[in-house]
């Protein structure tokens, strides 16, 4: 409703939890790495050189746990391919995310996908062993 251009997942997952989402509802690697660079040029990193670890993990993580205040539950999707140089900065930053939280509050679901290779007539599993 605010205007923000969104993953199209966002809409199925407002009518699964009947929740309104917002912009903070939804963060780009380019959204990231923008607030990483905006802050960098204001000073904020004090001179340091930017890296990945910890500036761009900790811009994730900042994100996760703004979208989670007042809130009882928070679902975070980390989309891409495990295993994928793009999608390590947000592993990184959830591992040290349930590091930093009582391990009682955060939990890990991962979705992977099985295909079906009829001609084979078994499930192709490697995909899925990384």
């Amino acid at each position: 409703d605010d205007g923000a251009e969104t993953d199209l997942d966002l809409g199925h997952y407002e009518r699964f939890v009947s929740h309104r989402m917002s912009r903070h509802s939804n963060y780009t690697s380019g959204q990231i790495y923008e607030a990483v660079i905006r802050k960098e040029r204001r000073g904020e990193y004090l001179g340091q050189t930017v890296q990945v670890i910890p500036h761009v993990t900790n811009q994730i993580r900042d994100c996760i746990l703004a979208a989670a205040e007042g809130l009882d539950l928070l679902i975070v999707e980390i989309g891409g391919t495990v295993g994928d140089i793009e999608s390590l900065p947000f592993l990184e930053a959830i591992r040290q995310l349930r590091l930093s939280l009582d391990p009682r509050d955060t939990a890990f679901v991962h979705l992977t996908l099985l295909p079906f290779i009829r001609t084979a007539g078994e499930l192709k599993t490697k995909p899925t062993q990384h």
